[in-house]
């Protein structure tokens, strides 16, 4: 019964004392308005920092900016024509797998001269396809950035001009016909991608 007393006797005490005004471990020390106040504008100490927090305002406003915003066209297709490496690498390797395979079957290979001759094929056909589709993605982006830079507005004609451009450029070794046949090809893909695929929300968050 003692104990009970005493415990809640140090209880009311301690109630007593929290209730009290004066300096506390977060509530002020003399001289920075925790005492009755002595230097009121100051504030009270936050309890996150124990520092006052009128030390933390600024006389001017602070924004958070939009850093893709601030990036370039060419800088933005960055991501287009890495993507389009990893993809072409990833395509030649599994066609490069499957000629191996199906060619050293043909003829008397075995054992560590067959995989060598599969490793040879699926790193030439990847290197191949690699850098057909990232030659491709470059030739893509640049002609849409000159573009932008004469006009500004129309993506998707500038989609569909530079898509057509791109196929002939990239087949204008090969002879006038193929020339027109790869135009023909960037004109199909260029215009499903800005009329079809572009136009998507979930690819949007993406460009």
């Amino acid at each position: 019964t003692k104990l009970i007393l005493l415990d809640s006797l140090l209880q009311e005490k301690m109630m007593d004392s929290n209730n009290k005004d004066g300096p506390g471990l977060f509530t002020g020390m003399p001289g920075l308005g925790g005492m009755g106040g002595g230097a009121g504008g100051m504030g009270q100490l936050s309890p996150y920092l124990n520092i006052d927090p009128s030390y933390l305002q600024n006389s001017t406003p602070e924004y958070l900016f939009d850093t893709e915003a601030k990036r370039g066209k060419l800088e933005k297709s960055f991501t287009a024509i890495g993507s389009s490496v990893c993809i072409g690498a990833g395509l030649g390797g599994a066609y490069g797998v499957y000629d191996g395979v199906r060619q050293t079957a043909l003829g008397t290979m075995s054992g560590r001269l067959r995989r060598t001759q599969i490793t040879n094929y699926t790193l030439k056909s990847g290197s191949l396809v690699s850098n057909a589709l990232g030659s491709i993605a470059v030739s893509y982006s640049l002609m849409y950035c000159l573009l932008s830079l004469a006009h500004e507005d129309n993506d998707e004609a500038k989609s569909v001009v530079s898509g057509t451009l791109t196929g002939m450029m990239f087949k204008s070794t090969s002879g006038l016909k193929k020339c027109a046949k790869g135009g023909l090809v960037g004109f199909g893909l260029s215009a499903l991608w800005a009329f079809g695929l572009k136009q998507q929300d979930s690819v949007q968050h993406y460009i």
